[in-house]
């Protein structure tokens, strides 16, 4: 089986048309470029893994557009903005593709997101314990019942034995 190899270009150009691939689906890009679907969201979930945070390229995305960035990269221009003077923000953002108001709206939600989150996370465990916890009463009530079921017809099997035992 020979493996089909392609040169860095494609793969580059192969990840900007599935990216903004818009309403299409990604078989319909990969028929579009003949070649497998399965390559293709390899290659994507390769350079997605390469674009986080502490991945090997620490760094933002420069084939991305700023508003389809995942929450990694921009967790990482809110960190890297942060000691920015004004202007040197302003050039920044240029440079990016952004605006200073985007970057605020970001740091926003990341802060929002993190005391919601964290009473939805409180609230749902409460309600998972809640729910374990009955369960687990079901289940001892269902554990007494089956013994007392199961010693019930050992019983019955010890009184028909002896029933068959007088009658002979």
């Amino acid at each position: 089986m020979t493996k089909n190899l392609h040169s860095p270009e494609f793969q580059e150009q192969a990840l900007s048309k599935a990216r903004q691939r818009g309403t299409r689906s990604m078989q319909h890009v990969a028929d579009e470029l003949n070649m497998p679907v399965g390559t293709l969201r390899k290659w994507i979930s390769k350079s997605n893994r390469m674009h986080e945070v502490g991945g090997p390229a620490a760094q933002l995305p420069e084939d991305l557009p700023a508003q389809s960035w995942g929450a990694a990269q921009r967790l990482l221009a809110l960190n890297h903005t942060h000691p920015m003077t004004p202007t040197q923000l302003h050039a920044w953002c240029r440079e990016k593709g952004l605006f200073e108001h985007q970057l605020k709206a970001w740091g926003e939600a990341f802060c929002s997101a993190t005391t919601s989150e964290s009473r939805e996370a409180k609230t749902a465990l409460r309600e998972l314990q809640v729910k374990h916890d009955g369960l687990q009463r079901e289940l001892r009530r269902k554990e007494k019942a089956l013994a007392e079921a199961a010693a019930l017809l050992v019983l019955q099997k010890k009184f028909q034995a002896l029933w068959e035992d007088e009658e002979k």
